[in-house]
């Protein structure tokens, strides 16, 4: 066993503050990874504030983990003492099922392990997340991380950044195809950023036209304002795919407007009620999809990790100090952060 140091939330209201807790001892799969970067994601405020339900305490949140290699286990065979590595929303699945044995650790037919509020598969305990300075994890689940990327940059990558590859990826974004994006946020960013750089002609939607400089400042070739129904009359069943990031209920009915005929909108944000229902007419009438995607497997992440580095793609962050948290999450929840805070754990403090 180690003692870990970071910060939890005890309750549906209290702060973010200092907490000691053990970490699991070394197994012979495991990696310990020294916390360098934790980024800071939107489900951190949802689990923290029990918005989903199944909230557990003390909750140490994060899931957009980059830090060093400081020991493996004796049959480690993937990383070494001094790799950078990373560790996203997973820590741990059956390993047997269907879904494990193809690399889709995610769509565990028996629930993966989650890096916090879950339960640890090995010693029953709660998981602790990023919020902290170290972490133990099977070494399936840590990705390798090149030097040649911003690290704290990259943190983003392990939550928003597979959530947007992972679809685009399946559904063979590429060349000669039109897709849109659909919120510019922390995870449309990324969709922004994976789309222009797999060879699509990218367009940002938003509701807010002064973001379009932005977009195109992150490679977008067009911006579409969805409230102009000019503009989108323009752009009626002209879209291969669209990717949905908007992560509360919302009308998608306009968007289904501008796909072509048998094309598809995927939802990556949004995991409560579509709001208003979206209308059967809107999908029968062009044999249009809806769908939806859920982070990605570890293969597929360390592809994403690949893919990031010969293209040098890194989320846009804002760096902040652990005793900045509960103030990054307040400034989170007003949408008032280009796109992602990401905490340097290097100013975490042991508790008194």
């Amino acid at each position: 066993m180690s003692l870990a140091h970071g910060y939890a939330v005890t309750s549906t209201t209290a702060p973010l503050a200092p907490h000691t807790f053990e970490r699991r001892a070394v197994g012979p799969n495991d990696v310990r990874i020294d916390v360098l970067y934790s980024g800071i994601c939107h489900s951190d405020l949802h689990q923290a504030r029990d918005d989903w339900g199944g909230a557990q305490y003390p909750m140490v949140p994060g899931h957009e983990i980059i830090g060093r290699v400081v020991e493996v286990g004796a049959e480690v065979s993937t990383l070494k003492v001094g790799d950078y590595a990373g560790v996203g929303c997973m820590v741990d699945s059956c390993r047997h099922c269907d879904a494990c044995s193809h690399d889709l650790e995610q769509y565990c037919e028996e629930g993966p392990t989650y890096t916090y509020n879950s339960q640890d598969r090995q010693t029953g305990e709660l998981t602790m997340g990023g919020y902290s300075d170290h972490i133990v994890v099977e070494q399936r689940f840590v990705v390798k991380v090149s030097e040649k990327l911003d690290l704290k940059a990259a943190a983003p990558l392990l939550c928003a950044g597979i959530t947007t590859w992972s679809p685009l990826r399946h559904w063979k974004v590429g060349p000669g195809q039109k897709v849109g994006v659909i919120g510019l946020g922390g995870l449309g960013h990324m969709g922004v950023k994976f789309a222009k750089a797999l060879g699509a002609h990218v367009v940002m939607i938003t509701t807010t036209p002064e973001k379009g400089a932005d977009a195109k400042r992150l490679g977008a070739d067009e911006v579409l304002v969805s409230r102009d129904p000019v503009q989108m009359k323009a752009h009626a069943n002209s879209f291969d795919f669209l990717l949905n990031t908007v992560p509360v209920g919302h009308d998608t009915n306009p968007y289904m407007s501008l796909l072509k005929r048998d094309a598809t909108l995927c939802l990556v944000g949004v995991i409560t009620g579509l709001e208003p229902a979206l209308m059967g007419a809107s999908v029968i009438f062009g044999r249009k999809h809806v769908t939806g995607s859920a982070i990605g497997g570890m293969a597929e992440t360390q592809e994403m990790m690949d893919f990031c580095a010969e293209h040098g793609i890194v989320a846009d962050v804002e760096v902040i100090d652990i005793k900045d948290v509960n103030q990054a999450w307040e400034r989170m929840a007003s949408n008032d952060v280009r796109y992602r805070f990401v905490i340097d754990m290097a100013t975490i403090k042991p508790a008194a």
